[in-house]
């Protein structure tokens, strides 16, 4: 059967990650922190953040700001979101696909409110994504089964018409077993071949890779 729906991780895939090791540690020297102790005070926190049942403001307050600083929340927030940036090319061929394909394209990630909502806006990723099943919107995070499933019911696709793409092995495992097609992403160009040899062949049209 022809794949008509992909659900689409976001971090590492089209965008950079929002908020892990490397951007904490680049924090730690920008901001002078110590960075073990913001570590682990995120460690505690992280799950409840990206489940969207701690705002941005209430992380910080637990994992940066829980003792005074000499910089502001407002510098520390820019900084997060400053981190970033778009995997060259994927969006838009992606979202060339999309339209050659006429595909339903899903989000599926574990993100947190603050940070997907600025990303959804700041990389305009509506014009790819038709719905989010994102962890802080769901309060289900992978690799819990149920948020495959809740986006199995959101899709409303048969199983077999259905693309997972993710960079995680965990999570891919997770949906081949439930029967999902996927992909295990390591660079545009694998990613590229694979869809084509599943029937999403890119006509040519344009050099994604510049994009």
């Amino acid at each position: 059967m022809p794949i008509t729906c992909l659900f689409l991780d976001i971090g590492e895939v089209l965008l950079t990650d929002g908020w892990d090791h490397k951007a904490r540690g680049r924090a730690a020297a920008a901001f002078k922190l110590d960075l073990a102790e913001i570590n682990e005070r995120h460690r505690l926190t992280f799950e409840t953040f990206e489940d969207g049942k701690l705002t941005l403001e209430q992380y910080l307050s637990l994992v940066v700001f829980y003792r005074r600083r000499p910089f502001t929340r407002a510098q520390f927030q820019r900084f997060i979101f400053a981190q970033s940036k778009a995997c060259p090319g994927m969006i838009a061929m992606l979202a060339h696909l999309k339209l050659q394909h006429s595909l339903k394209v899903i989000a599926l990630s574990n993100e947190a409110r603050e940070l997907n909502a600025y990303r959804i806006r700041k990389f305009r990723l509506n014009a790819l994504m038709d719905a989010y099943v994102s962890s802080c919107f769901v309060q289900i995070r992978k690799p819990d089964v149920a948020i495959f499933r809740l986006a199995l019911d959101i899709a409303q696709t048969p199983i077999a018409q259905i693309l997972y793409i993710d960079n995680t092995p965990m999570f891919v495992q997770i949906a081949e077993s439930l029967g999902i097609q996927s992909i295990l992403h390591t660079s545009m160009e694998s990613t590229r071949a694979k869809l084509a040899s599943l029937g999403l062949r890119d006509d040519g049209g344009g050099n994604h890779a510049t994009r």
